[in-house]
């Protein structure tokens, strides 16, 4: 490749031309939102995403960030911010990597194989070693409550006290008391 720009020009085509949802922010090429779905056979089927995508100006050389729009229950998930702990994106990227490798294998991977012993959400961990049934019924709740097709589409200035009644965060309350450790 010639330059950084024309790389980033070239992955961001190849994504908008997959079967992915890529919506810009502002007029540039560097932010962007792509929909996310669920990978099949796993708790997280049905669900939908919105995924928020930053490259940095020495992209492909330097990762993108990448985080979560709406809210998912997983290990290596921050809740609130919707940050990922995913070794390839983080640490060992490669300018060999494209977008298309980000939304086809590095996050389809992450929620398929959840590495607990690593996590951002330790409530989610905690849950997932001590019981991955209930673990699963939880991601399922989630998809359920936040990551509805629809759900992709709200802006992302919608504030967390949109997203959860009193009535949720109460019953939520009872759900971390329930399931703390001993």
């Amino acid at each position: 490749m010639s330059s950084p720009s024309k790389r980033r020009e070239m992955d961001l085509m190849k994504l908008m031309m997959s079967d992915y949802k890529v919506e810009m922010i502002n007029d540039g090429m560097q932010e962007f939102y792509v929909d996310f779905h669920g990978p099949q056979d796993s708790p997280y089927q049905g669900g939908v995403w919105r995924v928020r995508v930053e490259l940095p100006d020495a992209y492909p050389y330097k990762s993108p960030s990448i985080g979560f729009v709406n809210k998912i229950y997983h290990p290596n998930v921050d809740e609130m911010s919707g940050s990922i702990c995913l070794d390839v994106i983080n640490q060992t990227w490669s300018p060999m990597f494209d977008l298309v490798n980000v939304f086809e294998v590095f996050l389809p991977q992450l929620l398929l194989y959840p590495n607990p012993t690593d996590p951002l959400n330790g409530e989610a961990a905690a849950l997932m070693m001590r019981d991955r049934p209930a673990y699963d019924l939880r991601v399922k709740e989630y998809c359920d409550k936040y990551a509805k097709p629809e759900d992709a589409a709200t802006p992302e200035e919608k504030s967390s006290d949109e997203e959860l009644s009193q009535d949720e965060y109460d019953s939520g309350d009872e759900d971390v008391t329930r399931h703390a450790d001993p």
